[in-house]
């Protein structure tokens, strides 16, 4: 009988998320009790699937896994570079993966991806170039290999876009069954009709190109990958790696390849758990011998396709009409709305594809005059976003400047790259997937856009947004409220967008709340501190300063000062205003700290009204993130005083509601809101403090089950595991230490004794890694009699099965 082999495909992707001005990903209230959604999704998933669980028939651990290393996978660039600097160890255990792969089967199993997610079929030829090249190089960038497979953002496939990637030494991709109409053996001259999914997924194909050059496909197994993200067969590794096995027949000759393609994210975001399903399945088919797990470049280079087919071309694996879904109401969506329509669908992507296209030659008059070809520099330009250094931005700048360029004329070839990549950002297909135009993720396509406005006013003195915004008003929401694309871009877009000022503003606010170095970095800006003055005079402050902003993304600078003044609570204000002199700047300085120190608050208002009126800014100035940070020092004073009275009216009404409780008498929702703010509030400091309150902790926990008082589980739960985590690397730093050893113990064993989750995966990970190192010397030791090793190894095992291990 023939080999057979395994490959379970996962493409881990998010949309991005950033906010273009600034280049990072603010607070998003809904992935509480997380910062973000990425950050939520991490914990959720790509966290737990570089440290799976292999767990006994009693649920406890016996090993942990790196998914990642025995399944194929891709994960999206800019995804990818936000591992990178949010997450290092998983961005290190994702890449550990592609080199143990390489280990395992010969050949990586990281694919590359078009680089932002961008439907292939709807997009420009010189987009789809670029969108290959950048793909190709970022993960080089990464992996340090090139590529041999390409996933196709949503499987959306034409033969233009397979043409450019044979075309850059791409060997293969991944298509959904129904993308496919004919087949036939290499060498015959019949082709068979395989439309509606009758193609057999065991197999590679080949797609002969017009240009004459080839391509192999794989199709994913259509009713396994389906069962794995829609028909709970992550409820338990076994079935599921059954069930990918009971594809395999005997009338097939030929070595068969069992594989299937979902989102990444189904291994434990979208199915909880999943990863560990995925850990034990790939354990499952090994141990019984079910088939060899492969990846597909691995198996294409010892099994070349012995048969070719013919692609059906604007086609992808979630849009039954073809690629409708990203251009048309073609009835595809969540499901989650009843009755709304995506007519917006089709306005957007033409407003889009007009500003785009009215861009383009300007891009091209400009770039020509200062670069060699303009649109080679776009294809490079990805080194450049993948590296700010400054060795790096002059390395482009010197390889594809016509001459010398002055400052100014980097700055505008700067200013060139980042429209265009802001052009093609907007395209990401996450814009158009969900169900009406004023979603996050459709007002995140439109960020981008507004971004690559305000980038051509800069540079051709030319305002393009009231014709955008005209056609953007072609597309309206389903809730009336909302309104059309103009709307909605007023009201989300415009607000967002930054400017060097809005910058100086910024951190002349927060100046009044934080200490900035000397040479100091906002988001992607490099802030020098020429001057500064922080007053204070009662519960009033006066911050004036001298700074010069550079932006690290285009090298586009500004000298400012500022004067903001403080009165408390949320009472600021101030400006900014460029630097004209030494002289203006220090008369300035002078005649307001004068008015200042003389507490004359009215003067210092009006002057500073008078040399700031142009660039007034108040507490909104702010960015989202630091907004939050300031906003909450402000309140504590008033938070504690309003915890003060509800603990007040807590404390002298918990008999009556420990009364009305043990009657089952509904208790008044004013006495509720006091309990659970009072109790909440506590317990989460309690929970949040250095050395934890196990007796007070108990008490609180009891108070509030008396009291019928509904617990924050979500924010107790985070914020005990983060505590739990911190005494983790305390006792990881110092394993010998006995007493931060039982200090962990006492803190896991709270965990559990707890009426809410608290996770404790991080924890387990650092068990696992000194159960297989200092453990195995320590019993050693205990072996050899010392007293201090045994009540160690003691103590550790007990944690272990605390953290329910299976221990020798």
């Amino acid at each position: 009988m023939a080999e057979r082999y395994i490959c379970i495909h996962g493409h881990f992707y998010q949309p991005p998320r950033e906010n273009p001005w600034i280049e990072a990903v603010e607070q998003q209230d809904s992935a509480y009790p997380y910062h973000d959604w990425n950050e939520r999704i991490t914990a959720e998933c790509y966290e737990e699937n570089a440290a799976s669980r292999i767990l006994d028939e009693q649920d406890q651990i016996v090993r942990i896994v790196n998914n990642y290393s025995r399944i194929s996978f891709n994960v999206g660039p800019t995804l990818l570079s936000w591992l990178a600097e949010k997450m290092p160890a998983v961005y290190e255990a994702i890449l550990a993966a592609d080199d143990e792969s390489r280990r395992l089967f010969g050949r990586g199993s990281a694919m590359a991806q078009c680089y932002n997610h961008m439907i292939m079929p709807l997009a420009s030829q010189r987009d789809k170039l670029t969108q290959v090249r950048w793909g190709i190089q970022d993960f080089l960038f990464h992996f340090g290999r090139r590529p041999e497979g390409m996933w196709l953002p949503e499987t959306a496939v034409d033969l233009a876009t397979l043409e450019l990637m044979a075309d850059e030494g791409l060997s293969f991709t991944i298509l959904e069954p129904h993308q496919v109409s004919h087949c036939r053996k290499l060498g015959d001259a019949v082709w068979s009709d395989v439309r509606d999914g009758r193609i057999d997924p065991t197999r590679p194909y080949l797609v002969r190109l017009p240009s004459g050059r080839t391509i192999a496909v794989f199709f994913y197994d259509g009713p396994v990958s389906r069962a794995v993200a829609f028909e709970r067969l992550l409820v338990s590794g076994t079935i599921f790696a059954n069930r990918i096995a009971s594809t395999f027949t005997e009338y097939r000759p030929w070595p068969q390849i069992a594989n299937i393609a979902t989102d990444g994210e189904t291994y434990g975001h979208h199915h909880r758990h999943g990863d560990m399903a995925l850990a034990y399945a790939l354990q499952y088919i090994e141990e019984r011998g079910l088939a060899k797990l492969t990846n597909y470049a691995s198996y294409l280079a010892e099994y070349p396709p012995t048969h070719e087919v013919q692609i059906v071309e604007n086609t992808a694996w979630s849009c039954v009409h073809g690629v409708g879904r990203w251009n048309s109401d073609c009835g595809c969506n969540s499901g989650g709305n009843p009755g709304w329509r995506q007519h917006w669908r089709a306005p957007l992507r033409a407003a889009l594809d007009w500003l785009r296209d009215t861009l383009a030659p300007r891009f091209e008059g400009l770039g020509r005059r200062l670069l060699h070809d303009p649109w080679a520099a776009r294809d490079d330009y990805i080194t450049l976003v993948l590296d700010r250094s400054l060795e790096t931005r002059n390395a482009f700048l010197q390889n594809h400047a016509r001459e010398p360029l002055d400052p100014s004329q980097c700055i505008s070839v700067l200013k060139l790259m980042e429209m265009q990549r802001h052009l093609m950002l907007m395209y990401t297909s996450c814009g158009w997937f969900f169900d009406d135009l004023a979603g996050i993720e459709t007002v995140q396509v439109m960020m981008y856009a507004g971004r690559a406005l305000q980038l051509a006013r800069e540079l051709f003195g030319e305002n393009y947004e009231p014709a955008f915004l005209d056609r953007l008003a072609r597309a309206q929401s389903n809730n009336p409220k909302l309104g059309d694309g103009r709307a909605i871009y007023e009201r989300h877009v415009r607000p967002a967008m930054v400017d060097l000022r809005k910058v100086g503003a910024h951190y002349a606010m927060s100046s009044l709340f934080k200490s900035y170095e000397e040479r100091d970095q906002v988001y992607c800006f490099s802030v020098v501190r020429e001057d500064f003055q922080l007053i204070p005079s009662g519960k009033s402050r006066l911050a004036l300063g001298r700074i010069q902003i550079t932006s690290t993304i285009t090298g586009d600078e500004a000298h400012l000062i500022f004067g903001v003044l403080h009165l408390g609570d949320h009472n600021i204000s101030g400006g900014v205003r460029e630097f004209e002199s030494s002289e203006s700047y220090n008369t300035i300085v002078a005649e307001l700290s004068e008015l200042f120190l003389r507490a004359d608050i009215p003067g210092v208002l009006r002057l500073v009204d008078r040399y700031f009126s142009q660039e007034a800014y108040s507490l909104k100035a702010l960015f989202g993130d630091e907004q939050r940070n300031i906003i909450n020092t402000v309140l504590d004073s008033s938070l504690a005083e309003a915890e003060a009275a509800y603990r007040q009216i807590y404390e002298y009404h918990a008999p009556l509601m420990r009364f009305l409780a043990s009657l089952g008498t509904p208790v008044p929702r004013e006495f509720q809101i006091a309990a659970e703010f009072a109790i909440n509030t506590e317990l989460r400091r309690l929970l949040q403090a250095d050395a934890l309150d196990l007796d007070r902790i108990q008490a609180l926990r009891n108070e509030a089950t008396r009291s019928g008082v509904t617990l924050d589980s979500p924010g107790l739960g985070y914020a005990l595991a983060r505590t739990i985590e911190r005494i983790t690397e305390q006792f990881r730093a110092n394993p010998e230490a006995i007493g931060q050893l039982h200090q962990l113990d006492e803190a896991v064993g709270l965990a559990h004794t707890m009426a809410f989750e608290v996770d404790v995966w991080k924890i387990q990970n650092v068990y696992y890694e000194l159960l297989q190192t200092i453990y195995v010397e320590f019993q050693e030791e205990a072996r050899q009699g010392y007293a201090d090793a045994r009540e160690w190894v003691a103590a550790f095992t007990a944690l272990g099965r605390r953290l329910r291990f299976r221990l020798p």
